[in-house]
């Protein structure tokens, strides 16, 4: 093995340790509400969490999270946990019509019923991993499934793909599409009717032939209503931590259909992500450029660094180059910067060009990436030894 993999699971041990024996304990003991239930959406650098106004997009976060403590070896209560944000995100989210509502009170009563394209994404993306680890639970299947049909009966796009929303709203989004197809894949994996896949194959092909630029090859943010790139420098915004998040997706997607185009495009974002998408002077991922590969903005985001860690692994293990695992230690290196606070188990989110951090509390929002890199991380290292 290469020395970038020998420095990648060296890493590995380090931020698998850090999450079992720090972050998990310490987003369940402070970061639960025990009280009214569900999560907090943060923590405060001190150790204690901010009261605000809960999102849909956090709770099934927190839900994927900890349904992954389980399968990381997590040795305390993963289970309730994952109970405890279901309980709530399932009695004060669901409206009538089975969507989700966007935003609800710290008890729970509801704040904004709007219907979100991105957060009906994440609450089918925690269900699928929630129901994986819980297969007792056949009612989850069943809320998934007809979340799924509610989108497809009231945001179905005409060419392809989804509104955001109803009445519409315009930019259409691919970022809400690149969830909604890990949620899709997340189903298939877990067994999932025929129906997730026929999303997953619609949202794959969306993306090769509307949402990447042809010339770049990079996947942009931002659409008119006919899926052609936004007016303006909105249409022309590229993402490095998306070029990876997309990649590691496709990568997925083009090794179950059989597609080599998708695993070539994919492959050519994470090379734009990996390039002009990281900063040398602070090694880390930034958050945006423009299609000519100019830096757009130059604050680092710690969620871009774990989707550089699974785009990383991923393309090692599906083209057997060795150069990727030298893109996944990177990542994973940048990553531990984030980490450096007073109480451990917490993280910084927000890197800027001078090197210092803005100082904030930690967001949840952030536990899912962290994990989820953690996770495919683990099990890459696993396959390799």
């Amino acid at each position: 093995m290469t020395d970038d993999f020998a420095r990648l699971v060296r890493l590995r041990d380090d931020l698998k340790a850090w999450a079992l024996d720090h972050a998990f304990p310490v987003w369940w003991e402070i970061g639960a509400d025990k009280v009214q239930g569900g999560f907090f959406e943060k923590i405060a650098l001190d150790g204690t969490p901010v009261e605000a106004p809960r999102r849909a997009r956090v709770q099934p976060r927190q839900i994927y999270s900890y349904a992954v403590a389980g399968l990381l070896g997590w040795d305390g209560p993963w289970k309730q946990a994952l109970e405890h944000g279901l309980d709530f995100y399932l009695s004060k989210y669901r409206r009538p019509d089975g969507f989700m509502r966007t935003l609800v009170a710290s008890d729970g009563s509801p704040l904004d019923d709007k219907v979100d394209l991105y957060d009906q994404a994440f609450g089918l993306f925690g269900l699928a991993m929630a129901s994986s680890v819980l297969p007792e639970r056949a009612d989850l299947p069943a809320l998934a499934t007809s979340l799924r049909d509610a989108l497809y009966a009231t945001l179905k796009h005409p060419i392809a793909g989804f509104e955001e929303s109803v009445p519409r709203s315009l930019p259409l989004l691919s970022n809400p599409h690149m969830h909604l197809f890990e949620a899709s894949l997340a189903w298939v994996e877990a067994g999932g009717d025929p129906q997730w896949r026929a999303m997953a194959d619609e949202i794959a092909e969306l993306a090769l032939s509307k949402f990447i630029d042809p010339k770049s090859g990079g996947l942009r943010e931002y659409y008119d209503g006919d899926w052609n790139p936004a007016p303006g420098v909105d249409g022309r915004i590229i993402e490095p931590g998306h070029q990876f998040e997309w990649a590691w997706l496709l990568l997925r997607w083009g090794k179950l259909a059989g597609r080599d185009d998708a695993i070539a495009a994919a492959l050519r974002m994470i090379a734009i992500g990996d390039g002009p998408g990281v900063d040398p002077a602070r090694g880390v991922a930034i958050f945006a450029l423009l299609d000519d590969m100019s830096v757009h903005d130059d604050i680092a985001r710690l969620w871009a660094q774990t989707e550089q860690i699974k785009a990383g692994v991923l393309a090692a293990q599906v083209t057997g180059d060795a150069r990727w695992w030298t893109t996944a230690a990177n990542g994973a290196e940048a990553l531990t910067k984030y980490f450096d606070v007073p109480v451990k188990g917490l993280w910084r989110d927000k890197l800027r060009a001078d090197g210092t951090f803005v100082d904030e509390a930690a967001p949840a929002s952030s536990f899912y990436h962290i994990v989820c890199a953690i996770l495919e991380l683990d099990r890459a290292v696993k396959a390799m030894s």
